[in-house]
């Protein structure tokens, strides 16, 4: 069964108000079986505009990712970050098709370490974004990297998402930083930037 994902994020204005939310957060996500991918950590943002705080969290299925952000405890606390913060919020579905490093490693790096892309695309060129797909996977094969969301279902539940979401798994940020940088994404990113619109951060994964 494919898991599912929040992906939110947050610019905080007032800390202090902000830390109900978090404690009332961590209880309802602990409540449905959820666990923090991604919970602030050192980011950057090479394409597009970020929010200072960006967040993971991964559930057992979709309809579970769901299921917490509409209960009455996880919505009690997002009273909470409503008051202290702006950002976005989505849920989005697994992605369970073909991996481009599935023959170099089993599945997704986890644990202390590991880093992520983050991604938010627009596409305007469908056409012209399929060479993008292809010198994509040469770069992720290359690096490692295992696609945890790529497009598929979502919903926007707070604040405005692109159409198409993409998180990456990589074994840590020194990985994900070289794989974007590197000659055979850079040669990908030349058909993305022609064909889309795109916000990237490459993250720490939680501790």
């Amino acid at each position: 069964m494919a898991k599912g994902y929040w992906i939110s994020r947050i610019d905080v204005h007032d800390a202090e108000a902000y830390k109900p939310y978090v404690a009332g957060a961590d209880a309802a996500i602990a409540a449905h079986g959820g666990r923090f991918l991604v919970r602030g950590g050192t980011f950057e943002a090479p394409e597009g505009v970020a929010r200072s705080r960006n967040v993971v969290v991964e559930f057992k299925d979709y309809e579970t990712a769901l299921a917490c952000f509409r209960s009455p405890e996880y919505q009690a606390a997002y009273a909470h970050r409503l008051a202290s913060s702006t950002g976005e919020h989505i849920v989005v579905e697994q992605y369970e098709g073909h991996q481009p490093a599935a023959g170099v490693i089993d599945g997704p790096a986890s644990g202390p370490g590991t880093a992520y892309w983050v991604m938010r695309i627009d596409v305007h060129d469908a056409e012209g974004y399929k060479p993008y797909i292809a010198a994509d996977a040469i770069a992720v094969e290359k690096a490692a990297a295992w696609f945890l969301v790529r497009g598929g279902r979502h919903e926007a539940v707070h604040g405005p998402a692109r159409s198409r979401n993409v998180v990456l798994a990589f074994k840590d940020y020194e990985t994900a930083r070289a794989a974007y940088h590197s000659p055979e994404y850079q040669a990908a990113l030349a058909f993305r930037k022609a064909a889309a619109e795109a916000e990237v951060i490459i993250v720490h994964g939680a501790e």
